[in-house]
């Protein structure tokens, strides 16, 4: 919807939102555009239905960051049940198998999750979003096709059990886990509850961090609702999210322009600032050359 003509027009920059349980990451992306009263609002990466946490919007030309955005590290607080498989590896998903799992010791569990921590090869959950001969899997599984995705590979660099809670035929875990980007949680559940032969799956999953960004900088839809913003203005969110590089006026003017820089000697993408302290671009080394990958400060 176009910003309202009574409001003020909305600065660049990137929303992290708390995301309740039940709404998808599209649902957020809605809700925010109706909040603040802008069509340009996009999202970095999803989160399921089921999963609460931190999901990073961008806002106006902050949405250019998204793609640039280096989350490859995540963070959870999740529970695993062991004593049951299902269909998608996680709570929502119909009960494959069943075993009694109230007396599986807690030595075999901290040996099951040893093996699941550090370079692991995964084979992501047959509803996961991967792409099979460029149709996402969850939609073969949803027309009735039996999907078989090959194993990858991830870094689990944390896998924490915090707690062990026996209930009738089950065993609750409480789990910390630190992973790179295109690891499945759920998928960590079942191979734990496959490894243990009792199966398992994933109860409930919280993103507490993505990249650097986390809860403390996330707000709820009611507190965002009550007070409309941004998390971070465009310069914070360049400055937070990547190296930072500094320049004189006249290359602001020549990169805003399009034109190339000298190298800036940095790895990867950084974020290019004019002398006062505003972000002019994202940029990347190429030989001698910096390449601006993105724009953000119009040509004036």
């Amino acid at each position: 919807m176009p910003a309202s003509s009574s409001r003020p027009p909305v600065p660049p920059g990137l929303v992290v939102v708390d995301k309740p349980d039940g709404m998808t990451s599209h649902d957020v992306v809605a809700r925010v555009r109706r909040i603040l009263g802008t069509r340009k609002v996009g999202h970095a990466g999803t989160l399921d239905p089921m999963a609460t946490g931190v999901l990073v919007l961008g806002v106006e030309r902050a949405t250019k960051l998204l793609g640039h955005l280096a989350l490859d590290s995540k963070a959870y607080l999740s529970t695993i049940r062991l004593g049951a498989s299902t269909t998608t590896d996680d709570a929502e998903g119909e009960v494959l198998t069943t075993a009694d799992a109230s007396e599986v010791e807690e030595a075999a569990i901290h040996e099951g999750v040893r093996a699941l921590t550090g370079p692991i090869q995964q084979v992501p959950s047959a509803v996961s979003a991967v792409k099979i001969d460029g149709k996402r899997a969850y939609a073969r599984v949803r027309d009735g096709e039996q999907v078989e995705i090959p194993a990858r590979p991830v870094v689990v660099h944390r896998f924490d059990v915090l707690s062990v809670r026996r209930e009738d035929k089950a065993t609750e875990l409480d789990v910390m886990v630190e992973c790179s980007s295109g690891t499945y949680v759920r998928a960590l559940a079942r191979d734990l509850g496959a490894t243990l032969g009792v199966g398992g799956h994933l109860a409930n999953l919280r993103r507490t961090r993505v990249g650097p960004f986390d809860l403390r900088v996330a707000r709820t839809l009611a507190q965002l609702e009550e007070q409309p913003g941004l998390s971070l203005n465009l310069d914070d969110a360049v400055a937070t999210a990547f190296p930072r590089r500094e320049i004189e006026p006249r290359e602001v003017v020549a990169l805003s322009h399009g034109q190339r820089l000298p190298a800036g000697g940095l790895d990867g993408t950084y974020g290019v600032f004019g002398p006062d302290g505003h972000v002019v671009a994202l940029a990347k080394d190429e030989g001698p050359i910096a390449k601006a990958l993105v724009v953000l400060t119009p040509a004036g």
